[in-house]
């Protein structure tokens, strides 16, 4: 059809009818490629569906571009077992551009006691296996502003914990409590940091934070340029998981003080069994899973 309309045209007609043609191609093209990055835009978000594949945000952040001075009370873990906290620390920082967060975990060292320094992290043992509720780990956060803001933190370790592969995931998890995500115990396998363990001392090979992870981190730091909320509430408000019992023990503790020294010498904070009444938030935000 096109080869006689060009007999009859003239070049210039000829060369305009061209160009006509030329631009309609294009503009296909570029429409059929819109709509393959739509496409593609959806199936890449569908999958972090919040309590399936992704946890919900709304929990203790550290401030964003943070640089946190961990130490590690050294004298309570293995040799063996150091390397592995220390790749925790550095699988999260990985992911720091990616999430938005500019967050940063600096290993500084040993320490005797937990640091309540500004922006410091200690990870250190103590007792905090519950045999009902399987708990092996916890992180106990301090606002000196009485908000999500953490002032210093510290993950505590149960003795029990001793298998290295499951102390490096359960670091990991932990650290994606410092950076806002909630537990997710009705997540599908690997497909979160914020997944329930199946025992103690089992590991459950998530070693890094996953792209559903790196999402919600990124969500939960876009939020916090909006609003800062209180201090997350204690353990009694919190609503229970449905999913099967996790080990991990993410109860968010606020502290008003500073660690006091207990007999032993060693400086560890205890978990309050509610925060005073100054401490209290007047809301508290809580996000279904």
């Amino acid at each position: 059809m096109v080869g006689p309309l060009l007999q009859v045209l003239s070049y210039a007609e000829q060369a305009k009818l061209r160009r006509s043609l030329s631009i309609i191609f294009v503009s296909l093209v570029v429409a059929m490629g819109v709509k393959d990055v739509s496409a593609q835009s959806v199936t890449s978000l569908a999958p972090c569906r919040i309590g399936h594949q992704a946890s919900a945000t709304g929990f203790w952040t550290w401030a964003p571009n943070a640089r946190v001075q961990v130490y590690i009370r050294s004298a309570d873990f293995a040799p063996e077992q150091l390397p592995y906290l220390l790749t925790a620390l550095h699988n999260w920082n990985s992911a720091s551009e990616e999430t938005g967060s500019g967050v940063k975990f600096e290993y500084q060292g040993n320490t005797v006691q937990q640091r309540a320094c500004e922006n410091c992290l200690t990870i250190l043992r103590d007792r905090v296996f519950d045999k009902t509720m399987r708990h092996a780990t916890e992180i106990r956060a301090y606002s000196a502003r009485d908000n999500q803001i953490i002032t210093s933190a510290a993950i505590v370790v149960d003795p029990v914990l001793t298998n290295p592969r499951a102390l490096l995931n359960a670091l990991v998890h932990e650290l994606g409590h410092n950076l806002g995500l909630l537990d997710c115990y009705t997540c599908k396998r690997e497909s979160t940091v914020m997944n329930q363990f199946e025992a103690v001392n089992v590991p459950n090979d998530m070693e890094r934070p996953t792209s559903c992870d790196i999402a919600q981190v990124r969500q939960a730091y876009k939020e916090l340029k909006l609003l800062v909320r209180a201090s997350p509430p204690d353990r009694k408000s919190m609503p229970e998981d449905e999913g099967e019992e996790p080990v991990d023990d993410d109860t968010p503790v606020v502290m008003p003080t500073p660690a006091k020294r207990l007999p032993g010498g060693s400086s560890i904070i205890k978990p309050l069994s509610r925060p005073p009444t100054s401490y209290r938030p007047k809301k508290s935000l809580r996000t279904s899973l």
